[in-house]
C-alpha cells in the first residue's frame, strides 16, 4: 500500500491500463462525492495546447512523462479531487508509493482484449497502442506496469462491475474513512 493510503481521504487517484474506465468511473465518482474531477492527460493538452498523439509525435514519449510529471504533482497538492492517471503515470517508480497523506489510490484492473476492445475506435490517439497488434503490445505494456499498478491500495475490476457499481464502492470507502476518523 501507498504511503497515503489511509483516512480520511481527500483525494483519490485512480490508476490503471488506458480502457480501464479511469475517466468514466472518475467521472461517476466524483459526481456522488460533489468533488471535482481531472484527467492528466486532458490537464496536459489543457497546459501544452497539443493532443496526446501529438506530443508523442513532436517531442517524443521522455517530454510526455516529464509533463505528466510536473501536471501531476500540481493536482495532487489540491483536496476533494477525483484524478485520472494516464496508464504510464503510475509506471514510473515509486509514485504510488510517495503520494500525499489523505490520498486513496485504486487500480483498475482490465485485460488486454478488453482495453484495446474499448479503445478501438480511437487507437490513433493512443499512440502506445497504435501498432499492427495492439493486443500484443497492450499485454506487453501491463505486465511490465503491473508490479507499478500493484502498489495501489485498491484493487478494482472494471470489467466484472459497471461505472456506477464502482464509483458507490469507492465513495462508500472514502465516506468510511470519514466516519471511522470522525
Amino acid at each position: 500500500m501507498g504511503s497515503g493510503d489511509r483516512g480520511p481521504f481527500r483525494r483519490v487517484l485512480l490508476v490503471g491500463f488506458m480502457g480501464s474506465g479511469k475517466s468514466s468511473v472518475g467521472r461517476a465518482l466524483a459526481d456522488l462525492l460533489q468533488w471535482e474531477f481531472v484527467d492528466f492527460d486532458e490537464a496536459i493538452v489543457e497546459e501544452v495546447g497539443l493532443s496526446i498523439s501529438e506530443i508523442f509525435r513532436v517531442h517524443g514519449e521522455g517530454r510526455f512523462r516529464d509533463l505528466e510529471a510536473v501536471v501531476g504533482a500540481q493536482l495532487l497538492s489540491r483536496n476533494e479531487v477525483v484524478l485520472a492517471v494516464g496508464g504510464g503515470w503510475a509506471a514510473q517508480s515509486g509514485r504510488l508509493k510517495d503520494l500525499p497523506a489523505g490520498t486513496l489510490s485504486v487500480w483498475l484492473q482490465v485485460s488486454p482484449e478488453t482495453a484495446v476492445r474499448r479503445n478501438r475506435g480511437s487507437l490513433v490517439g493512443r499512440p502506445l497502442l497504435d501498432t499492427p497488434d495492439p493486443v500484443r503490445t497492450a499485454t506487453r505494456l501491463m505486465r511490465a506496469r503491473e508490479v507499478h499498478y500493484r502498489a495501489a491500495a485498491l484493487f478494482l475490476d472494471s470489467e466484472s462491475e459497471g461505472i456506477e457499481a464502482l464509483a458507490k464502492g469507492i465513495a462508500a470507502r472514502i465516506k468510511g474513512s470519514e466516519a471511522e476518523s470522525g
